[in-house]
């Protein structure tokens, strides 16, 4: 069957992920970009992208349609799925979105449609678990009259310097003519080029990998993080010396969240598991990695009440910062959320501030209230610098002036104030 040239393309899920690459495609292509979310399209169609991912004169001048009205993926050729895959509270992945968008984009479908999956997933969904659902949903039948294929989203948050078009492109297809198809179009997208993985299930597996390993990474520094405090040594000052050997691993201590670092090392147990063979290392650095919420918890209280810091009652904790990285808005499962956990379980008066987080998101995924400003914030016995947004990074000795009085403890868990001036009376803390 000849594949579609020129194809009329939909992006399932415009996101972190689906809105820079449907973007990215239009000049190429007649895009159009799908949410199931209306909200989230009313945003788009006025030229603001909550996620921070497209400038809104990139947005505007786009020519890029907007839909949230399933009717209006018929026709379309190629089908770039880009949907979020979580895990449930049993840390077991969870399909319902993906699964949703196959019967969707099944419903849509027509000979000689190609079906591309970015979504992080475990190795075979794509064709085990995907394929099928199109099938019922089209009565069509996968590898001959409609295509399968895999290209992994590699966009990381706020990172400008590793953009979509700077980074390579895995691609597979359920054949060699699909695959080749796929790296025409993605050519489009990235002066990085593009690489053919050797079958799909080889793409989804390289993806769920590159993610688990840097788990693993950032799990061992924490767990030395633990292992030095207890000397009374600095994480900081230790890696500022290992780093001057030109192969050591420059990871950073930290709480671990987000949709994929947090997700994916889960999603590759689950593989093990269903095969018989129950993984340690991954599960290890999940557990060391999940635990860094309270046990950062735990070292600010213990630093409260060695310096006797509360005026009178619970100790008034201002925690800087409630997005799962710095610079980015994006609140999925941010570990900050066990850290204000782990503080109010130890009686400390806890409040929230975040220059980007969004107030609604905070309630409705957190269950928390944020402030404002900081501007008429004061009067707190610490501050905790939970994550290292630019806005924090910048503050004067008058920001801590306000917010402490002088006199209370500046936690630093993120090493940005190393350099800070601070005024007499403050104490300043790291790990």
């Amino acid at each position: 069957m000849t594949l579609p040239q020129d194809p009329k393309v939909a992006i399932i899920g415009l996101g972190y992920v689906g809105l820079p690459l449907a973007v990215a495609l239009s000049p190429s292509f007649d895009v159009l970009g799908f949410d199931v979310d209306r909200r989230r399209v009313a945003e788009l169609e006025e030229g603001h992208d909550r996620t921070r991912e497209v400038e809104s004169a990139t947005l505007q001048a786009a020519a890029l349609a907007l839909s949230s009205d399933p009717a209006t993926l018929a026709g379309r050729d190629l089908f770039i799925v880009t949907v979020p895959t979580p895990v449930d509270a049993a840390k077991q992945p969870d399909l319902g979105a993906v699964e949703a968008a196959s019967r969707m984009v099944g419903a849509a479908l027509s000979r000689g449609a190609v079906v591309v999956y970015e979504s992080t997933v475990y190795p075979g969904v794509t064709e085990d678990v995907c394929g099928p659902i199109l099938e019922e949903a089209s009565g069509l039948t996968a590898g001959r009259d409609f295509f399968l294929g895999y290209s992994p989203e590699r966009i990381n948050p706020g990172d400008r310097v590793h953009s979509l078009d700077k980074i390579t492109k895995v691609v597979a297809g359920q054949t060699p003519a699909v695959t080749d198809y796929l790296a025409d179009v993605y050519e489009k997208v990235t002066e990085a080029g593009v690489f053919r993985a050797a079958s799909i299930k080889t793409a989804e597996a390289a993806k769920v990998i590159e993610n688990a390993q840097r788990d693993i990474n950032i799990a061992f520094v924490n767990e030395v993080t633990k292992l030095f405090n207890k000397m009374d040594l600095s994480v900081y000052d230790v890696l500022e010396a290992a780093r001057t050997k030109w192969n050591f691993l420059d990871f950073r201590p930290g709480m671990v969240g987000g949709h994929c670092i947090g997700v994916d090392p889960y999603y590759l147990a689950h593989c093990g598991e269903v095969l018989g063979l129950h993984p340690q290392v991954i599960l290890a650095g999940r557990r060391t990695n999940d635990s860094m919420g309270y046990y950062f918890a735990e070292r600010v209280v213990t630093a409260l009440e060695a310096r006797g810091e509360a005026r009178s009652g619970a100790a008034k904790v201002l925690v800087l910062g409630l997005t799962f990285k710095e610079n980015v808005p994006d609140l999925r499962n941010s570990k900050v959320a066990d850290l204000i956990a782990g503080l109010r379980e130890k009686g400390c008066e806890v409040s929230v501030h975040d220059p980007l987080a969004d107030r609604e998101e905070a309630k409705e995924l957190c269950g928390l209230d944020i402030l404002d400003d900081l501007q008429s914030a004061a009067g707190f016995d610490c501050i905790v610098g939970a994550v290292s947004h630019e806005a924090y990074g910048r503050f004067a000795p008058a920001d801590f002036e306000r917010l402490l009085g002088g006199r209370g403890i500046a936690f630093d868990l993120r090493n940005m104030w190393a350099d800070s001036e601070l005024p007499d009376g403050t104490q300043r803390l790291s790990i």
